[in-house]
């Protein structure tokens, strides 16, 4: 059998292309729906705020499938497996329908941003618009879960770039409009635009995800001839799913809204440091691919070994996600840091805005070890199934420590310890501490998992 670091490396770098061309995603839509204007951009960055918040939550209970498959595989229980996957379906309806009603009525969510009426009504049509790719978007992440699950992920790079350049062509069309000789070219419709692109697109990939799923050999004969009709809804695992899942998707939560209400408080700094925040989010949101998909490869491949009770083999696989977490972490730090100055240059020519980002990247250089170690030993503790401790710790490290402690560097300082108030570095000192403390508990908490393991097989 193929060694850890091999399995591991399999299954995680088509998972980090993915990954990338999702995130390439994001950058269509900023250069797209910027030339429609200042207003579209507006309603995109708080639209898209508001979307992705939900819908990496709701697609974190969705991930509860990738944990449960591979543990049912690595039991030989096909049947078991089977099931899960047929079920999916049931769970992304209830998810979807819940995501839905929100988007829906964005009106309370978007009166936070305090946006001008054009704007906000904007980015209410935006939001309403993906509440129609939100059943198809949650498909596919179900699609990606059991890809992940079940070791076969390299169906997910290929429709990941698609999708991305379906949307490079799709977007321009949709959100631009160019007038050549009198005749105007494209639809013009701004940020409802690009909302429209990837509703279809999202429809597509999951239809084609579907069709892997029925036409496949593999899947073919994993299901057993019973095809992918969900049947009814069984409860106990629908209860199961979501026992293991809603924690997860909190997390998620929790994670990306720390981040997006740091920008909200930022804001009240000025428009050169909010930019030059965003600039470095972008950075740390790209660099982050890395850990999360060793931490995606990591929680399958230990769920599979947990469920066949081979413990050491499970112990061996997230042993192995940490080294190549760390190492690959570091060198990233380092790059961040060896060319700080350039890569805040080519998020704006502004100088004030390029001083702010070097200021801050050195930040997110120095806490790339903690995030690989904390992602690592999240995603390998919902391959034992433990979900909701890790909750916990999320909460205290990114809300507590992150927000609550990087609201009172940024603004009031430490008084007592002779520290002033650090500004936008206050938000990103805290983060560092935050993925620190976020390490130490789920690595501890690990560690604890594993030797209970050991224990119980005695």
């Amino acid at each position: 059998m193929p060694g850890p670091f091999f399995r591991l490396s399999r299954l995680a770098w088509p998972v980090l292309v993915a990954q990338l061309a999702t995130i390439g995603m994001m950058a269509i839509d900023t250069i797209v729906v910027g030339r429609a204007g200042t207003g579209d951009l507006a309603a995109l960055a708080v639209g898209a705020s508001i979307y992705v918040s939900l819908a990496l939550a709701l697609s974190g209970v969705v991930q509860a499938i990738l944990p449960t498959v591979a543990h049912r595989l690595g039991k030989n229980d096909t049947d078991g497996a089977a099931q899960l996957i047929r079920q999916a379906f049931w769970l992304v309806l209830l998810l979807a329908a819940i995501g839905d009603v929100i988007l829906c009525f964005p009106d309370w969510m978007i009166a936070f941003a305090d946006l001008p009426a054009p704007v906000a009504a904007v980015t209410a049509d935006y939001l309403n618009v993906l509440a129609f790719s939100l059943p198809a978007s949650l498909g596919y992440r179900a699609f990606h879960a059991i890809a992940g699950g079940v070791g076969r992920t390299r169906p997910l790079m290929w429709l990941s770039l698609g999708q991305t350049a379906g949307h490079a062509f799709l977007a321009p069309v949709l959100a631009d409009s160019v007038t050549i000789g009198g005749v105007t070219l494209g639809f013009g419709l701004g940020a409802i635009g690009a909302a429209s692109s990837q509703a279809i697109l999202a429809w597509v990939i999951c239809l084609t995800g579907l069709l892997v799923l029925w036409r496949s050999p593999y899947y073919r004969h994993l299901m057993q001839g019973a095809g992918l009709r969900p049947g009814r809804p069984d409860l106990p695992t629908q209860k199961h799913l979501l026992r293991i899942g809603v924690p997860m998707g909190l997390s998620y939560f929790v994670e990306i809204s720390a981040f997006t209400l740091m920008a909200i408080f930022i804001a009240r700094l000025g428009p050169e440091i909010l930019a030059g925040h965003r600039i470095v989010a972008n950075i740390s949101a790209m660099v982050y691919m890395f850990p999360l998909a060793l931490g995606t490869a990591t929680a399958a491949l230990v769920g599979q070994a947990d469920g066949g009770q081979d413990v050491r083999g499970a112990e061996a696989l997230s042993r192995s996600g940490f080294i190549v977490a760390a190492g690959g972490s570091l060198l990233l730090g380092l790059l961040l840091w060896v060319f700080r100055e350039p890569l805040a240059a080519l998020g704006s020519p502004d100088p004030a805005v390029i001083g702010v980002a070097v200021s801050l990247i050195g930040y997110v250089a120095a806490y790339q070890l903690f995030d690989a170690l904390q992602t690592i030993a999240g995603f390998a503790l919902r391959g034992y199934h433990v979900t909701f401790v890790p909750l916990g710790v999320h909460l205290a490290a990114f809300w507590l420590m992150g927000l609550g402690g990087g609201y009172a560097l940024a603004f009031r300082g430490l008084p007592a310890l002779g520290v002033l108030p650090m500004g936008a570095a206050g938000f990103w000192c805290a983060a560092l501490l935050a993925t620190l403390l976020a390490a130490l508990g789920l690595v501890a908490l690990l560690v604890w998992v594993q030797s209970t393991r050991r224990r119980d097989l005695v």
